[in-house]
């Protein structure tokens, strides 16, 4: 029997594969660089920003009820009379009388007790901070969704690359059973079934193709450029941990920095004070006034034809006593302890919301990074069946479907391996966002995962900070030889001939029974 041609090997295609699709433009953006441009570019984000803004400035007006108020008045009055005279001399007749009054005054009114005034102030105070919790939460979800998309490229482009070496490898396992069955060593059965896995291959490149460019949209409406590059992972990868390796520590930290559980508990703040509101109808008000005003007759008055001025400074002390309301402040007071209560359910709801994503969160993590171990022992398992299978083909003793099946799964568990290292580093931020502690020092450790310069990064722990973030990563791809492609002959077989069915036998005095 000739001997099989040798076959390449596995990495040989993997390296053309890649060193094409590796000559991208020379410049990268690193994760930090395209979070900042979303900040100035992101719909959402930028809605929230205004609506913390428009928060703020509402807080604000609650000082206005223990600040004073000042207001400036001026009027001019024309009056046209005609004074009857009824009794007394002059009986009967009517005297026309016109006249004009000018007044112009400031007044002040200070409020010195307000119970509700000052509880509406306590109010503003806390609805600023809800404002700003809400924000820190829209900002920690820009981080994650920034990221979501970052990752989803890169891993887009790994699919698409492993497709496209899996397309190589089964064209020469295509190629190499074709030339056997030329020869006469293999069956016309190899020769389909590596065909038929070449054309899946095909239809999962276009598949991968059209879920590189899908993904490259989302991110680029993302953070509002065009074009973007995403900096890929350094090489050999390094994932970083996260420290504490503690759930009930994540949980505990969760406590006191979700912004949901901080915007609950001030929620709870300003129902009390409602109810301080409530419970100041029952009680009296004191205001002081100031003011000062003039009013000018030049021409007299109704009574008088002598003109006039005069000027009145006045300073005095209102109080004002609620007797009944129609009980009404007794129901309010009702509504607001019921409001009261709701809120204590509504912020115990949310711890019990929050510790259950982070814990969730937390084993998510766990996981992931378990799984990445495995797959990497899988990876170097896969490969070396591929390796024993391809020697069991050339021998003779595999079959063409095994390679097939091999390179398959080789490549299979690469995708797998690939996707799962991404899904720990959005792990790290996601476990971050769900116990509310996710800031943009965090991902300076995703950053540092990142290739810089084509070299390998050292790794920090995601418990440390970094203080600065790289802008612009030059890529530079690595230097991988280029193998040629493989030839393939016409393949132009001669129709397979069936074989005749056989007489079935005669059987002469079947024995009986």
């Amino acid at each position: 029997m000739p001997p099989r041609p040798r076959l390449l090997p596995l990495s040989a295609a993997l390296a053309s594969l890649f060193a094409t699709l590796l000559a991208l433009p020379a410049q990268g953006q690193t994760l930090n660089e395209l979070y900042e441009s979303a900040r100035g570019f992101d719909a959402t984000y930028q809605g929230a920003r205004a609506q913390y803004d428009a928060n703020v400035a509402r807080a604000a007006q609650a000082k206005a009820g223990i600040l004073p108020a000042v207001g400036l008045t001026a009027g001019a009055t024309r009056n046209n009379l005609d004074i009857d005279t009824l009794t007394g001399p002059g009986r009967g007749t009517s005297t026309p009388r016109d006249f004009t009054t000018q007044n112009v005054g400031i007044n002040a009114t200070q409020p010195i007790y307000r119970p509700a005034n000052w509880a509406t102030y306590e109010q503003g105070k806390r609805q600023a901070e809800i404002a700003e919790a809400v924000l820190t939460a829209a900002e920690q979800d820009l981080i994650v969704r920034v990221s979501q998309a970052y990752f989803d490229v890169l891993a887009s482009q790994d699919s698409l690359t492993l497709v496209r070496a899996q397309k190589v490898a089964v064209a020469e396992q295509l190629a190499s059973a074709k030339r056997n069955f030329e020869v006469g060593t293999s069956t016309i059965t190899d020769t389909r079934e590596a065909q038929a896995r070449y054309d899946l291959v095909i239809a999962q490149e276009i598949a991968a193709e059209n879920d590189l460019q899908v993904k490259k949209i989302i991110l680029d409406q993302l953070v509002g450029r065009p074009g973007s590059v995403p900096v890929p992972l350094s090489q050999p990868v390094v994932l970083p941990t996260a420290m504490p390796a503690n759930i009930e520590a994540w949980v505990a930290q969760a406590e006191e920095a979700h912004p949901s559980i901080r915007q609950a508990r001030l929620g709870l703040d300003v129902a009390g004070l409602e109810i301080r509101k409530a419970e100041a109808g029952h009680k009296p008000t004191l205001d002081a006034n100031l003011g000062y005003n003039i009013t000018r007759n030049p021409h007299g008055t109704s009574t008088s034809t002598v003109g006039t001025r005069i000027d009145a400074a006045s300073v005095g002390v209102v109080f004002n006593m609620p007797l009944f309301a129609g009980f009404a402040t007794e129901n309010r007071i009702k509504e607001t302890l019921a409001l009261e209560d709701q809120s204590r359910s509504v912020l115990e709801g949310t711890r019990r919301s929050v510790a259950q994503a982070t814990r969730a969160a937390y084993l998510g993590l766990v996981s992931g990074a378990g799984q990445v171990k495995a797959l990497e022992a899988a990876e170097a398992s896969s490969q070396s069946a591929l390796d024993a299978n391809r020697l069991g083909y050339q021998v003779g003793v595999r079959i063409n479907i095994d390679v097939l099946n091999s390179q398959s799964q080789l490549f299979q568990t690469k995708r797998d391996l690939a996707q799962a290292r991404y899904n720990v580093l959005l792990g790290n931020l996601k476990l971050r966002q769900a116990n509310g502690t996710l800031t943009v020092e965090d991902m300076n450790a995703i950053n540092a995962t990142l290739a810089k310069n084509g070299g390998t990064p050292s790794q920090p722990a995601l418990g440390e900070r970094p203080q600065t973030s790289p802008s612009t990563v030059p890529v530079t791809p690595p230097s991988i030889p280029v193998v040629p492609p493989v030839p393939v002959p016409p393949f132009n077989p001669p129709a397979p001939t069936m074989p005749s069915t056989p007489v079935p036998p005669v059987i002469l005095n079947p024995p009986v029974r």
